[in-house]
């Protein structure tokens, strides 16, 4: 279980919510709104004591127990990751001991396998993106946060994230994302948030009507059926 109450900054304002254990949850909103401050909040790299994880409050959680319950995935690679191969940084991936069997399942899991003695500095954009999903199923911690790690992916690999989303291979899930075609897909429930404000925190379906699509992305979304179009 997951909550946060009463947490200000000067980006983010008055946010309350909570998640119920393995109840996943999809943030969207524009860029600027606050949604990378509050992943970085949830999980302490910006420390606070308004995060209850699991009953605790997160900031007296230590070290290594922390990194059991949350993790949060970047966006991008660190300048250090990209002088390391695909192995080695799976490796560090690991919270205690490293278990070289699942790293090859997970290699072979999302069809890496040539780049496995690559330095990461020569991926493309998407096989960093993928990195990153593997590095967080090594990991396999109680909550893993997502920060934008289905941009830059193509088609193929981006189904490919959305089955691996939709299986049991991860735990609870928090996702921050521009992609409502995956938001909708998921049915995970959703989190809008606008000028550092929640405006929206309610189920899946409640989020996804032509009302509210309309108010959050101001005409510009429908929904026909159960698809998202571009209103031109």
């Amino acid at each position: 279980m997951l909550e946060i109450n009463n947490y200000n900054s000067a980006i983010l304002k008055d946010i309350s919510f909570s998640l119920k254990q393995n109840e996943n949850l999809i943030i969207l909103g524009e860029n600027g709104a606050g949604k990378s401050t509050l992943a970085k909040v949830l999980s302490n790299l910006i420390s606070n004591d308004n995060v209850k994880l699991f009953g605790e409050n997160i900031d007296k959680i230590s070290d290594l127990k922390r990194a059991k319950l949350i993790n949060y995935i970047p966006p991008k690679l660190s300048i250090f990751d990209e002088y390391i191969t695909l192995k080695e940084f799976l490796e560090l991936s690991s919270i205690e001991n490293i278990d070289n069997e699942k790293i090859e399942k997970i290699i072979s899991l999302l069809k890496l396998e040539k780049l496995e003695n690559r330095y990461c500095k020569a991926f493309s954009s998407g096989e960093k993106q993928l990195l990153l999903l593997a590095s967080s199923i090594m990991h396999n911690a109680q909550i893993t946060i997502f920060d934008e790690l289905t941009a830059n992916l193509d088609i193929s690999r981006l189904k490919e994230v959305y089955e691996i989303f939709n299986s049991d291979l991860l735990k609870q899930k928090i996702i921050i994302t521009h992609n409502l075609d995956l938001a909708n897909a998921l049915k995970y429930k959703i989190l809008f948030i606008k000028d550092g404000k929640i405006e929206f925190f309610d189920e899946h379906e409640n989020f996804f009507t032509n009302e509210n699509l309309q108010k959050f992305y101001n005409n510009t979304i429908l929904k026909l059926e159960n698809h998202l179009v571009v209103n031109l």
